[in-house]
């Protein structure tokens, strides 16, 4: 039997007149070995890994943009949203400048426990993120070439 009428006999293209001839077709003293009958289910499960990954591991995924005015309370909340995977834009313009130095502290270490980043946007603003998130460029540049245009004014 030849490959092409395997195929054909495998997807059940093939009636049984013609396998019965092609069965007498067969060269004599030639042993075939024994056909196994797979279902088309079993032919194509994997046999290796499992190599599925998931596309949409996130529907929502939420910024949260957090203008604080003090560290008690305040500090905590942005803590909160990024145990919850969540990044956070954290404006500091409002806050006493000691106050802002301690929140900062307070955000580097949590983010630093939970594996995430942390990236300054401009003054006093950050961008934290879970480690989920990948934080990719700088803006140093562009806040440089900003105070160089300043000065020329």
């Amino acid at each position: 039997m030849g490959v092409v009428n395997k195929f054909l006999n495998y997807l059940g293209l093939q009636d049984e007149q013609e396998r019965e001839r092609d069965r007498e077709e067969e060269p004599m003293g030639y042993e075939d070995e024994p056909e196994v009958e797979t279902s088309a289910f079993e032919a194509r499960k994997p046999t290796g890994k499992n190599n599925i990954v998931s596309i949409h591991s996130q529907k929502h995924v939420r910024v949260i943009l957090s203008e604080p005015r003090t560290y008690d309370n305040e500090a905590q909340e942005i803590a909160d949203h990024l145990k919850s995977r969540r990044s956070v834009v954290v404006n500091l313009q409002r806050v006493r400048r000691d106050q802002a130095v301690r929140m900062v502290d307070f955000l580097s270490g949590t983010i630093y426990a939970l594996g995430g980043h942390i990236s300054k946007l401009g003054p006093n603003i950050f961008l934290c993120t879970p480690d989920s998130v990948e934080i990719t460029g700088t803006i140093s540049e562009l806040l440089a070439e900003d105070a160089d245009y300043s000065k020329m004014r």
